[in-house]
């Protein structure tokens, strides 16, 4: 991407340009409101979700990408049978967690 600008005509009278990382988002403190207000059904992050893959599809998603099949996909992490329960239940938490952050 280029951003071509008159630079006297911005700089001159006193503007500026500032660059941002995530707008002007906190991670630690907008992405656990953000995941509040999904689980809530007040944000629908889902609409802007293609499809979702497990972890060994993300070759697959990488090309559908490029080839412009897909827009966005969501790598859903699902424990595994052999975890205790407390840390089943960790697990299932991280995963509802990441699948809603990255959408």
């Amino acid at each position: 991407m280029k951003l071509e600008l008159p630079l006297l005509d911005v700089f001159g009278r006193g503007g500026s340009l500032k660059s941002s990382w995530y707008g002007d988002c906190l991670p630690s403190r907008d992405f656990p409101m953000l995941v509040s207000h999904y689980k809530q059904g007040n944000l629908d992050l889902d609409a802007f979700v293609t499809e979702r893959i497990t972890i060994d599809q993300v070759e697959e998603a990488f090309e559908k990408m490029h080839e412009g099949t897909v827009l966005r996909s969501v790598v859903e992490i699902h424990p595994t049978t052999t975890a205790t329960a407390s840390a089943t239940a960790s697990a299932a938490e991280t995963a509802e967690t990441v699948t809603a952050v990255s959408a």
